[in-house]
């Protein structure tokens, strides 16, 4: 059985992960209420007392508007942070799994991103992760970069809770239709990283070593986001409390914002699928399950 240290156990992914990770190993998890990333002397030892075989890095400073202002902030999580655990993850010989963002690209790509795409990000969230990609393939250890596109959860604030928030409250819900991503429920993308983790825990440190790289996590198809609240209205287990009657397309340019969002965000995740043998859902049959999970329990 491995030592795994989950960080980030009250974001979206990692609130799912702590519930899968159990079958491969001794789990410690974290938030940043016990563990503040910006503290460079806490962080390096709580890894080097721990001394876990598997770190797994939920968690980021997400807030993509207020990452344009609350610059030191941004980059001490995303960035400066990963540095540090890929530090300390190869002083101990540990798989470092880190989760990062489709805002690493631009967005003006014509079809679903690869792993070989020319990463471009048009925010300072995006830059700052893109910085903490860089700064975990830096240094000479075993790593697997996750990114993800459009992570929801019926747990946190997200564009499911959103869409639903505004059905109940709007009888018109404009949602624009030209930015497109692949929508990934928390809990299928939480249960593929706990698999990839498994295969980990169940091989020696040169098998996860020779795997290290970039790897494109999301469940499969693409949406925009008006498909995709559509969808959510759809699929709604509790409709009969919608007073929304339309959903009306708009563009992006009618919703200023600090921070630029692209315009197209899909990921290709064939290179995951073959390396782990691991697939996520469709993004329909992901979102139907999410929904179904809405209804309370008798």
């Amino acid at each position: 059985m491995s030592g795994i240290l989950l960080l980030g156990k009250e974001g979206q992914v990692g609130w799912e992960l702590q519930k899968g990770l159990g079958a491969f190993g001794e789990v410690v998890a974290t938030s940043h209420h016990e563990l503040d990333l910006k503290d460079e002397d806490q962080l390096r030892s709580a890894v080097q007392q721990l001394e876990p075989d598997i770190i797994i890095n939920a968690a980021a400073y997400t807030n993509v508007d207020k990452a344009e202002t609350e610059r030191d902030l941004a980059e001490a999580v995303n960035a400066r942070a990963p540095k540090i655990l890929a530090e300390e993850a190869a002083r101990l010989k540990c798989l470092l799994i880190h989760l990062s963002t489709d805002y690493v690209f631009d967005g003006q790509h014509s079809g679903a991103y690869t792993e070989d795409d020319a990463p471009n990000p048009i925010s300072y969230y995006g830059q700052t992760k893109l910085a903490g990609e860089k700064a975990v393939q830096a240094v000479d250890g075993a790593f697997w970069i996750f990114r993800t596109s459009w992570v929801y959860s019926r747990r946190r604030t997200s564009f499911l809770t959103h869409v639903l928030e505004w059905s109940r409250s709007q009888a018109t819900v404009r949602v624009v239709d030209d930015q497109y991503g692949s929508p990934t429920w928390c809990r299928s993308l939480a249960e593929g990283i706990a698999a990839a983790a498994g295969l980990a825990a169940s091989h020696d440190h040169t098998w996860a070593s020779a795997r290290s790289g970039v790897y494109h996590v999301a469940c499969s198809g693409s949406a925009s986001r008006l498909e995709m609240a559509q969808r959510i209205l759809a699929l709604d287990p509790s409709a009969d409390q919608q007073i929304a009657t339309r959903l009306i397309a708009a563009k992006s340019d009618e919703f200023p914002s600090p921070a630029a969002r692209p315009r197209n965000s899909a990921l290709d995740c064939r290179k995951f699928e073959r390396t782990f043998s691991v697939q996520l859902p469709d993004w329909e049959a992901a979102l139907a399950d999410a929904m179904g999970d809405l209804v309370p329990d008798p």
